[in-house]
Parts: structure tokens; sequence; C-alpha cells
């Protein structure tokens, strides 16, 4: 997560001002993506299509003068744990155009509610029809209809369709609701910002960071990269059930579920992403082959990259960002900085090995206890045990919800 926020951040984004649009999608519509994920790639082209036009034409150009760019992260859990596929998409606040052979980026304003209406329409009819068109709706004269294949013996369709109904899915209570927790009244209904809906399609755009913003960037990548469980809410009850809190209650009050070990293990198996389905897409100047993406980048990512034309002449190697190291994820992540001494305050700590194995490592602290009783009458004792160093509670990383509208 956090290294996955770094490389957005450090070799992407930084510099631009970037505002989330987080697209929900139909209960039934995510169950069909779930079953079928090679149409994934296509329903997202259309809501990026649809985005981009919109910010390209409020920015007073058409398709063809101007081209924005966008980072997506597509989540497959809802808060519960169930199966929600939904999307967050990290857009430029603008847009690229070619001034004299070289990009120049132009700001737009935020949408409006109108705009937010418009672009989710337009979203529900493109990806009505496509499905239409594929044969996995089937529209008569009064409504349309998800037309899925149903197979006695595909246990994941069943765990998926359970799932993203937030019922159980095994078990003697197979079919009925998950068992939840509520502890708060009722809440009306929020109105939220640059909120949009139509027909079980949810689209917000309130979340914006400037270009100046590069913490609160981060923070965002953060959230939206993040696992589907937080380990710190999940807890075991005296009856033996899995209790899981919510991060955010829902509005109607509810703030845990509780769930069987069996059927536990059902909701997270629902959760698992196919083979070779990559979560992580880029599009318009940030998408891999695009000719601007060398110098919109932060870190000159591209084919024409002056880095990776220096890289080849070198070696033949591919050429790949740099991981962080520990030392880098426990400064990044924790503010953790082991390279500072603590006596004299400067940063002249380096580390010389990392030694895994047990035996070796009981034979050092052996013969450094030995020298610790031999030197005990001189100067050379070793210095005083310390207890690890302090870290802010987990809970300061989580920055905003998740709009589960659908709960």
């Amino acid at each position: 997560m956090a290294e996955s926020a770094k490389l957005l951040v450090d070799d992407v984004l930084d510099g631009h001002p970037i505002r989330q649009w987080v697209l929900s999608l139909p209960i039934q519509l995510g169950l069909l993506l779930a079953r079928y994920p090679k149409h994934l790639s296509k329903i997202m082209q259309i809501i990026h299509r649809a985005i981009s036009t919109d910010i390209i034409h409020r920015s007073g150009y058409l398709k063809k003068q101007a081209k924005t760019g966008a980072v997506t992260y597509i989540q497959r859990f809802g808060s519960a744990l169930n199966l929600n596929i939904h999307f967050h998409m990290l857009f430029l606040e603008g847009v690229i155009t070619q001034t004299q052979g070289q990009a120049q980026f132009k700001r737009v304003k935020a949408p409006s509610h109108s705009d937010m209406e418009r672009v989710v329409n337009t979203i529900s009819h493109r990806i009505a029809q496509y499905l239409e068109k594929t044969g996995l709706i089937q529209r008569d004269m009064d409504n349309a209809y998800l037309d899925l294949p149903i197979d006695d013996e595909d246990n994941l369709l069943q765990l998926q369709a359970a799932s993203v109904n937030y019922r159980i899915a095994v078990g003697k209570e197979t079919g009925k609701r998950v068992f939840t927790l509520q502890t708060l009244p009722a809440k009306d209904e929020d109105n939220y910002g640059h909120l949009a809906q139509i027909g079980g399609f949810s689209l917000h755009a309130g979340v914006f960071a400037d270009s100046h913003e590069s913490e609160k960037l981060e923070r965002l990548c953060r959230y939206i990269a993040r696992p589907a469980i937080s380990e710190q809410r999940l807890s075991l009850t005296d009856s033996g059930k899995v209790k899981y809190e919510l991060k955010t209650p829902y509005r109607n009050g509810t703030t845990h579920v509780f769930f069987s070990p069996l059927d536990f293990i059902g909701k997270l198996a629902a959760l698992v992403p196919p083979p070779r389905l990559n979560l992580t897409r880029f599009y318009g100047v940030f998408a891999p082959n695009a000719k601007v993406r060398a110098e919109v980048t932060a870190s000159q990512r591209g084919k024409n990259s002056p880095r990776l034309a220096e890289h080849l002449k070198d070696s033949d190697k591919p050429y790949h960002a740099r991981a962080m190291s520990w030392v880098q994820r426990l400064k990044r992540v924790f503010n953790i900085d082991i390279t500072q001494c603590e006596v004299c305050e400067k940063r002249n700590v380096k580390i010389i090995a990392c030694i895994t194995d047990p035996a070796v490592t009981h034979k050092i602290l052996a013969y450094i206890d030995k020298q610790i009783l031999l030197g005990a009458k001189k100067e050379t004792l070793m210095p005083p045990l310390r207890a690890p160093p302090d870290v802010a509670p987990l809970s300061d990383y989580i920055i905003q919800r998740d709009f589960d509208f659908g709960a």
C-alpha cells in the first residue's frame, strides 16, 4: 500500500491537481463483472471516455485538441467484506495540450452537480448498450435483466452472489442475511457534494488534492490502495463468531457484522480477483504508450524518457523503477529513521548486514553477553537495551470513508 502510493505520487502524479472520481455499480452489474472479468476492461474504457470527454469539454477544447489522464484502482470489496466492485479514479483536474511541440497543462473548474448527472447518465446508458450487445442483458418491454448461465457446480458463483447481496453463503443458514449489530440510531440521507445517482450507478467526485498538497495526495493513494481487511477491526466473539467492525457506521446505525468461521472464509474467497487481472490501470497521458507520458510525469516515465534512453545505452535489461528499501519503508510509513544516531542525532548509522540464521544470531548474542560480563569493570559495556520506537496509531493514516452508497 505504502509503496504503491509512493510510486504514484513521486513518479506519476506529483505536481498536478488531482480529483478522485468514485463510481459504484448496481449490485447485479458487480456480480456480472465478477463472473465475467473479461468485460471489465471494455466497461472501464466506457467510464474513462465519458469522464475524460466531460473534462475536455469543460476546458473549452475538443477531444482532438487536448487530452487528460487518470490512474484507476479497481476495488472488489465493501466495508462489510462484501463483494462490491467499484472504481477509484484519480483524474487530472485539467487537460494537456501540445503547444509548439511542448506539453502544456490547463486547469479546469470543479464539476457541478449537473455535470455529474450528465456523466453518470452517459455511463449508465453506454454500459447498458454494451452489455445488451454482448448478450449479457436481455431487454423486454418493461425492463432489462441479466442472462447468466447457472451452473449448480459453480461454487464460486454462489459465493459471489451471496457476498454482493449480504447473504450467508454456506452452512445451515444459507440464504439468510448476514447478522449485523446496530448500535447507533439511523441517520437521514446525507447531502453529499459532487454526487450523482441514477439506476444504481453512483458517481462521487468530492475529494480533491491540489498540486502543492503532495502529503494529502499520498494519503489518498494509500486509502484507495489499502487491503480488503483491517486486522485491527477483526476479532472473535466468545461464541466463536467472527466479528468485523465497520470503519464508518451505515446510515441505518449498523456498526458490526458477524460471520461463522466457514462463511467468513467464503466471503474472503469471493473477494479474491481472478488470475492475471490487473487492478491498477493507467489511462490517457499516463498510459504506458502515451507520447507525452515522459513530459507530464514527475519522474519522466515513458518510452520517450531521457532516463530510459540513458539506461538503454549501458544495459540491455528492462528498465524498472527502484523499489523502496526497508529503511525507506520505515521512514515513509511510520516516520522511524533508523539511520539517525540516538546519541549524536546525526544520520551516520549504516546497515552492515542482515542476519536471519537463528544459529548465527544465538552465537552473536552469546558472545555479546560474554563481552559484557568480561568488561563489567571496564568502559566497554554495551549500551542499555531500549524499547521499540513509538509509532503513531494506524488510525492516523486512515483519512476518509469509502462511499458505499449501496449499503
